[in-house]
């Protein structure tokens, strides 16, 4: 156990932290699950409004260096990559 105050109080700061960043990378999942639910459901119009949700939540969580902005980019990029084969496949 640390001694000094400002030791404990970065523990403090810690736990807060960990607990948000793993709150915000749950729901970046959790959004991504239900965008490729709706892409085997073929619903793609809901899969665009989900997949906006999920662009604007990987930037945000890039600008907080909370994930890597390539890990965010590449992410999108296969995303958008799966609802374009569906768009293809249903013309």
């Amino acid at each position: 156990m640390p001694h000094r105050h400002s030791a404990l109080k970065k523990i403090r700061q810690d736990k807060k932290r960990t607990l948000r960043n793993k709150k915000i990378k749950s729901d970046i999942k959790n959004k991504i699950k239900k965008f490729k639910r709706l892409l085997e459901e073929k619903k793609a119009k809901e899969a665009q409004e989900q997949l906006r949700l999920i662009y604007s939540s990987l930037d945000k969580a890039a600008k907080k260096k909370i994930i890597h902005k390539n890990l965010a980019n590449r992410k999108k990029a296969r995303l958008t990559k799966l609802l374009s084969k569906i768009n293809q496949t249903k013309q």
